[in-house]
């Protein structure tokens, strides 16, 4: 009760105005897995605090979600807010003039001032002006390993990806799949950019997702990248066509699959189980060998209604994403990083401080490919993953080859 308290004194006084009236704010998301049913709720226990009304509206998977949120923005039906990526799937949007802007409330809370990193921020720019908030930092640079599948089958945890390849055998003898994987494209796309910094570096990951050169995307080290799909292709089980990302991080909480390559939302996962950092599982960022972050993540953007009081809710809305305890509250378990460089984060497991160290220093920190990307591009690149993935038969080379051809027409 205190804490509702607390939220609801916050959200007062960050918004500068006493709620008068109560809106529903129908709000469509993607998180429906435990971790992130849990995180979800932060949010919309915040927003109920502050007099109005979260009215859920979840879509399970980014894949199915993404395309019904846009079609009903474009349509003329909009809900009250929306989770997107932190990039460039609303960017239409906003160029038809259908989110609402959000500069002035920026300004006046000085969201420059503690987003970090500004990119972040920058991202929901258009134009000068700002259309969304940043809720988190997501990286996919992160392997997840079951310390106890490694322990009980006498061998030591794997520090890298070649010590994961060398183990996996002994693994797979003792009938655990060496790596959890789920077929969807973006799961693949996702695990090839993991890939590209650990194996490739990370100049060759800038060369790719910033300067888009198509010399890099046909070079030597970019091709050490799809001969690393092409071996963990070789370490998976029969069932991960579809299989939810969420169902491949329980494998690997439940000891039936060693490691999984995933996003740090899969800590949310571990938390629900109540499994320890450091304990019951360890986390390698850059499979070990780089460890960066590609400083992607959530967005909310707020659609326009054409209705006042729901325009003000929504900027109320906008303000509580940012404060500090929801920041601290979300985000620990969401297992993302928050996007403020000034809360108290003493509660934060040993991933997330590793997190926070890489995050330190702006040398460490990368483009998601939803910020470098347009979604064409995007898709384009699933679709090559997706199919060299599941055909054995397709040659390094020949992927490689239509990967240089996608670059080279990226925007």
């Amino acid at each position: 009760m205190l804490k509702t308290k607390a939220i609801l004194a916050a959200a007062t006084m960050l918004a500068g105005v006493s709620t008068a009236y109560s809106a529903d704010l129908e709000v469509t998301h993607w998180w429906t897995s435990g971790g992130e049913a849990a995180a979800v709720k932060v949010f919309a226990d915040a927003v109920n605090a502050s007099g109005h009304n979260w009215v859920d509206g979840a879509i399970a998977g980014g894949g199915n979600a993404r395309p019904i949120i846009i079609s009903r923005i474009a349509g003329g039906d909009p809900m009250g807010a929306t989770q997107l990526n932190t990039g460039r799937d609303a960017e239409d949007l906003i160029k038809a003039g259908l989110m609402t802007d959000l500069t002035e409330i920026a300004e006046k809370e000085g969201w420059a001032d503690f987003i970090r990193p500004s990119k972040l921020l920058d991202s929901c720019r258009y134009e000068g002006r700002i259309y969304c908030v940043p809720v988190n930092i997501h990286s996919f640079q992160w392997m997840w390993l079951n310390r106890g599948v490694y322990e009980q089958n006498g061998l030591a945890v794997p520090t890298n990806w070649t010590e994961f390849v060398e183990s996996s055998p002994k693994l797979a003898e003792a009938g655990v799949t060496p790596l959890a994987v789920g077929g969807e494209p973006w799961q693949l796309s996702g695990m090839s950019g993991v890939f590209q910094v650990a194996l490739g570096g990370v100049d060759l990951y800038r060369q790719i997702q910033v300067d888009k050169s198509v010399e890099a995307a046909g070079g030597p080290e970019m091709k050490k990248v799809f001969e690393a799909i092409a071996q963990a292709r070789t370490l998976v089980d029969n069932g991960y066509v579809g299989r939810a990302w969420n169902d491949a991080t329980n494998m690997v909480i439940t000891g039936k699959a060693g490691a999984q390559i995933m996003g740090d939302w899969a800590q949310g996962e571990f938390s629900v189980a109540g499994q320890v950092a450091g304990q019951d599982y360890d986390c390698l960022p850059g499979l070990g060998a780089n460890p960066v972050l590609d400083t992607g993540g959530d967005a909310f953007f707020f659609p326009k209604t054409g209705d006042d009081e729901t325009t003000a809710a929504q900027l109320e809305m906008a303000s509580l994403l940012v404060s500090k305890q929801v920041q601290v509250d979300f985000n620990l378990k969401k297992g993302s990083l928050p996007i403020r460089g000034d809360i108290n984060l003493d509660d934060a497991n040993a991933c997330m401080k590793k997190g926070i160290a890489i995050l330190s220093d702006p040398e460490n920190i990368l483009p998601g490919s939803e910020q470098s990307f347009s979604s064409d591009t995007q898709g384009q690149m699933e679709d090559l993953w997706v199919e060299f993935f599941n055909t054995p038969e397709m040659t390094v080379a020949e992927a490689q080859g239509r990967f240089v051809e996608i670059i080279e027409f990226a925007d």
